[in-house]
């Protein structure tokens, strides 16, 4: 259970931050004022998430020991890293990607201790 509530706490800081991105790209080009951006449905979308994700993040504490939870957490890396890549086609060179495999490393490692 503890594993599937860090997951999804990832899963929503990860559509957040992705929610983010949509929103600032929206936002291009156009001579908006705040009143305009905060009808952005991606800018509530970014905060729901977001919120959602701290209130699972809170369960995970109760659960895991913040020595093990936080640094899974890294995951959020390797997911907007594949995000960036497939989504907004960025260019992610070599020692990016070294950089998510070495964090999926770690992360297996700490998961054989939750």
């Amino acid at each position: 259970m503890s594993l599937l509530l860090l997951l999804t706490a990832c899963l929503l800081t990860c559509l957040g931050q992705i929610a983010q991105k949509y929103a600032v790209e929206s936002w291009r080009g156009h001579d908006s004022g705040w009143a305009e951006k905060l009808r952005s449905p991606w800018l509530w979308l970014a905060l729901v998430s977001l919120g959602l994700g701290l209130l699972v993040w809170l369960l995970v504490l109760q659960r895991l020991e913040v020595g093990i939870a936080y640094p899974m957490l890294s995951l959020n890396f390797v997911l907007v890293t594949l995000v960036a890549r497939f989504v907004f086609h960025e260019t992610i060179d070599r020692q990016h990607w070294l950089g998510v495999a070495l964090v999926i490393g770690g992360v297996v490692l700490l998961g054989q201790h939750a």
